[in-house]
């Protein structure tokens, strides 16, 4: 039918209209319910057609043979996976509908019937034949050509992708929790790739493992396996790619199981990729693939988002674990996983003995700088940058994503860097490479195939320029040191501070005759004001001249002093009873160090010719390397690529001013006329 053919866009509007049909039957809501797996049905049926009556004819003869069915059928599909049911969605008829289309799918292979299972199917079909819409539908999706050769794998991604924004849209859900914009997965697959393509060229044939944790409807996979397919254009025999992948949503992760069902190896026609696909459940908290290493990893994980479903799996492993584990750096705030998606990747990486890995992984910009040093998120930072893992990070448009404006951030890591690169990070700034688009919902611009190879060419050239930093990851580090000043303060002995003596915990605890010898003690002192060393004269030569008095112990001692101090900045420094300066809690000050610089150096620089009294607090150290101030670690972008543009002349804004109330004053005037 040619109306069905095209983009993956006027597709999907095509098989949307569908939802014309379901209206009144069916909510809104559950439209996507029936279209995507019919839509799949279709795409698996039309790949079968060419070889459906093969299957059917091999089935009937060797059915009761008691030799491998399952072998022999895909060798016959020329897929990994086969029908053996003589329906298709054309055949089933008007009046056994639903027998005959339960009796179709339930006639799959195993490994492609648990696609609609995921969407339970079988529900929605009996919803279809009570609303009497089923043989509609099923005449429908007959009449829409999806075989390969009409509509190629990116543009059937594409579709896929469409009509679950559309479902999206409709339930009112984030469609970034479903799909990554197609630009986007070519970018980052461009710039994980791009830099072995000399590996591959020395290697022909050469075959590596590409994994997604997140992987949605599987279109960072089916791009990057698609992507080095292309290298046949170019070598002799292009690599190849065996995909993993491990999704949450039931839907999406039918919809890459699908994907993968029709994805071979040229080698391996056979080999079924969708066993390599695992969920539907959480990665964090139930890793398919444990203890398991990838040579390529790509990930768009959601942003923002709450992990506190998985929190104690992730936190046993965290403590149990630790560094053996996927989370022994630490662990972010409860509400944005993002930053255990990233430790998850590096932890999946390739090890250097085996090859190498590269991750590429799209984040929100928080995971840059979230958290202050010695906290969960710069720990993170701290880990993967000391540990060379991070290569290149880029800033991203706006207004790139479909359901939300915020900038984004492709994170490079790479525990195989050139020795150009090693212990630098590079920083690109491509917010300003976009090209305009007609609004999508949130996504306003893309990253057009011009831009895409601009960044491609900043990310290899590996230089110091206008957008693009290259910086030795110290550079984002920094010490944060506790700064001191002395207390000054004098002891005021009058009403006021012996009323604040009387509610201290200390007073009560003393007996009544204790409290009434104490009050006539002070009250010989009322009016005075004394240093604070005063004030254990005082308690030495009070107790021993009375005896009701009793003994006190620091608590009393303490209380008195808070009680009658008053903070005296022209007061003398309050010393300890050892001699030693006692800091004032409420001078105590903060500052960031950088990495690079000896935090002595900086107090005299910075804070001593202001403050000569302050002092580095010595006891604030970091717990891993001991020394004074805790080390953090962010990555400001802004700092690198700030650009000072002075303010207007005041006289220019004047003018303007001026020029604008005239021409309000004319259209005034006109109006009045």
């Amino acid at each position: 039918m040619a109306e069905g053919n095209g983009s993956g866009a006027s597709l999907a509007d095509f098989i949307w209209k569908n939802a014309e049909d379901l209206w009144g039957d069916f909510k809104h809501t559950d439209f996507g319910k029936v279209i995507l797996p019919f839509t799949l049905l279709r795409r698996l049926e039309c790949v079968l057609e060419k070889t459906r009556k093969e299957v059917e004819a091999a089935h009937e003869a060797h059915r009761d043979s008691g030799i491998d069915l399952d072998l022999i059928l895909r060798q016959m599909a020329g897929y990994p996976f086969y029908n053996t049911s003589g329906y298709t969605l054309e055949t089933l008829g008007s009046t056994k509908t639903r027998q005959n289309l339960q009796d179709y799918v339930a006639k799959f292979s195993d490994n492609a019937r648990v696609i609609f299972e995921q969407f339970d199917f079988t529900n929605t079909v009996i919803r279809l034949d009570k609303a009497g819409l089923l043989y509609k539908i099923c005449k429908n999706f007959a009449g829409v050509d999806l075989h390969p050769d009409a509509v190629p794998d990116r543009v059937m991604s594409n579709l896929y992708e469409h009509l679950i924004r559309r479902f999206g849209a409709e339930v009112n859900e984030g469609a970034e929790d479903f799909m990554t914009p197609r630009d986007v997965v070519h970018l980052a697959t461009t710039l994980l790739l791009d830099p072995d393509d000399a590996l591959f060229e020395a290697n022909p044939g050469l075959i590596r493992t590409l994994y997604d944790p997140t992987c949605g409807t599987g279109g960072f996979l089916s791009d990057a396996m698609s992507h080095v397919a292309d290298y046949g254009n170019r070598f002799k025999v292009p690599p190849v790619l065996v995909p993993y992948g491990q999704e949450l949503e039931p839907e999406t992760h039918a919809v890459c199981l699908a994907g993968m069902l029709l994805r071979t190896i040229e080698t391996d026609r056979s080999r079924d990729l969708s066993k390599n696909i695992a969920g539907p459940f959480s990665t964090l908290s139930r890793d398919a693939f444990a203890g398991e290493r990838f040579h390529y990893c790509l990930a768009n994980p959601p942003f923002g988002k709450k992990w506190e479903k998985d929190q104690k799996a992730v936190e046993d492993e965290h403590e149990e674990k630790k560094f053996d584990g996927r989370f022994g750096p630490g662990l972010p705030r409860i509400n944005d996983g993002s930053m255990l998606f990233l430790m998850h990747l590096a932890s999946k990486l390739e090890l250097p003995a085996k090859g190498g890995g590269r991750a590429a992984i799209v984040l929100s910009g928080s995971p840059l700088f979230n958290g202050g040093a010695g906290s969960g998120e710069s720990e993170i930072r701290r880990w993967l940058l000391e540990n060379d893992l991070v290569e290149a990070i880029v800033a991203l448009p706006t207004e790139i994503f479909f359901r939300t404006g915020i900038g984004t951030y492709l994170w490079l890591l790479s525990n195989k860097k050139p020795k150009h690169r090693r212990h630098k990070v590079q920083l690109i700034n491509a917010t300003g490479l976009w090209t305009s688009i007609k609004n999508e919902g949130n996504k306003r611009r893309k990253i057009g195939d011009e831009q895409q190879r601009q960044i491609a060419d900043l990310y290899a050239a590996a230089e110091t320029n206008e957008l693009s930093r290259m910086l030795n990851y110290r550079s984002f580090g920094y010490r944060r040191i506790r700064v001191l000043r002395p207390l000054r303060m004098r002891l005021h002995v009058d009403r006021e501070s012996l009323a604040r003596l009387r509610e201290d915990k200390a007073w009560a605890k003393l007996t009544p005759e204790q409290q009434s010898g104490w009050k006539m003690a002070l009250a010989a002192h009322i009016g005075e004001v004394q240093p604070v060393d005063w004030a254990e004269a005082f308690v030495t030569e009070a107790t021993r001249g009375d005896a009701t008095l009793g003994k006190v112990g620091k608590p009393f001692l303490k209380a008195l002093v808070n009680a009658l101090g008053v903070r005296d900045p022209d007061g003398e420094p309050v010393n300890d009873t050892d001699g030693n300066l006692v800091a004032d809690s409420d001078l105590t000050d903060y500052e960031n160090v950088p990495l690079t610089e000896d935090v002595r150096d900086y107090l005299a620089r910075e804070v001593l010719p202001h403050v000569p009294d302050a002092w580095l607090d010595a006891s604030f150290r970091d717990e891993q390397d001991k020394e004074i101030g805790r080390v953090g670690y962010e990555i400001n972008f802004n700092r690198y690529f700030y650009k000072y543009v002075p303010p207007r002349k005041l006289a220019d804004i004047d003018a303007e001013l001026k020029q604008v109330e005239a021409e309000i004053a004319a259209l005034l005037g006109e109006v009045t006329e």
